[in-house]
């Protein structure tokens, strides 16, 4: 039997993996939000950090050399380094539903990794009242249905190269019948758009519509802004059905970087804190090796796993903008002029 061509799942966002949640907490009034990927019967955990102004808790865990192998949930949030209280909130909202890891007395531990953006100084005050009320109000708000894109949670006040920023989701469904997808948080410092022409840089990886004619023609960039220490971040998570090692999910979200630099330029610089992160939910087994003399099959389902996070990333990236609103004084990839 003839097995069907990769495409998207069916909403195509991170929710198309089974086991996968998604919920933002957002406050326009602030211009900030908080983004929380819910996965309650665990999932083995990656990380890969490539900026170089991170803004980070419990990446540690995820080294494969150590002992937690699943997680609970992953927390993104505005706020720079006053965010990462939301991740306390996703803690406390696991823990009163004995969602962790396993302690005494019946008691667990919430594994959740988290990590944040800056969009200090975009509201009426500079610093958003992030606390951990936010983490609790996108966990009650999770749900394994469509992702809301754009100017919520974690990319309420993102901001991508001089255009708004915000969440984008894609997913794609392999031959093999795995699915791999990815939500991200874009708030970077580099361009999603060729100054040069006014197009996407990889506008060319859609599938089946789903950028819905919203692409047009070669727009016109506002004034990029100066390039600050810490001011930037793109977020992403990479979730996937297939069973995976703590080494092999860690893998795929270096691979998965591959996308973010190909979508956003530059990527990974000073200035950002870039960070992606890969959950394997277990559903599906990799491939058996096949002789002696091949590649084992598991490693090329890896490859194959990695390279579509890549392209999912890259896809992700490019939804985030289009759904994205113009707002505190950004303007949306939707309003900016076109070339004559």
């Amino acid at each position: 039997m003839r097995r069907p061509s990769p495409h998207p799942g069916k909403y195509n966002a991170l929710t198309d993996v089974p086991g996968i949640r998604v919920g933002h907490y957002s406050d326009p009034a602030a211009a900030s939000g908080t983004t929380v990927v819910v996965c309650p019967a665990g999932a083995v955990g990656g990380v890969d950090v490539r900026g170089a102004a991170p803004g980070t808790r419990e990446t540690e865990l995820l080294a494969p050399e150590n002992l937690v192998e699943t997680v609970q949930a992953i927390c993104l949030s505005g706020g720079s380094v006053y965010g990462l209280a939301a991740a306390d909130g996703v803690v406390r909202h696991l823990a009163s539903r004995s969602i962790g890891f396993p302690l005494d007395e019946g008691q667990v531990a919430p594994i959740v990794p988290a990590a944040v953006l800056f969009d200090l100084g975009r509201g009426p005050c500079f610093r958003p009242p992030v606390d951990a009320g936010w983490g609790e109000a996108a966990c009650r708000c999770a749900v394994s249905g469509p992702v809301t894109g754009g100017s919520v949670g974690a990319g309420t006040g993102a901001r991508a190269g001089g255009i708004k920023g915000g969440i984008g989701s894609a997913s794609i469904v392999l031959e093999s019948g795995m699915s791999v997808a990815v939500l991200t948080a874009v708030n970077a410092m580099g361009s999603a758009i060729d100054p040069a022409d006014g197009t996407f840089w990889e506008a060319r990886l859609e599938i089946d519509g789903e950028f819905g004619g919203r692409i047009h023609g070669p727009v016109v960039l506002p004034p990029a802004p100066e390039a600050k220490p810490a001011h930037n971040t793109t977020l992403a998570v990479v979730a996937t059905d297939a069973i995976l090692t703590k080494a092999q999910a860690k893998r795929v979200a270096m691979m998965a970087h591959d996308g973010m630099a190909r979508a956003i330029r530059p990527a990974h610089t000073l200035f950002d804190g870039d960070v992606v992160f890969c959950l394997a939910t277990g559903k599906q087994a990799l491939p058996e090796s096949g002789g002696v003399f091949t590649m084992p099959a598991a490693q090329v389902c890896i490859n194959e796993i990695g390279h579509a996070a890549a392209d999912c990333l890259a896809r992700a990236i490019i939804h985030g903008i289009l759904d994205a609103e113009s707002a505190f004084g950004i303007t949306a990839y939707r309003d900016l002029a076109r070339r004559l």
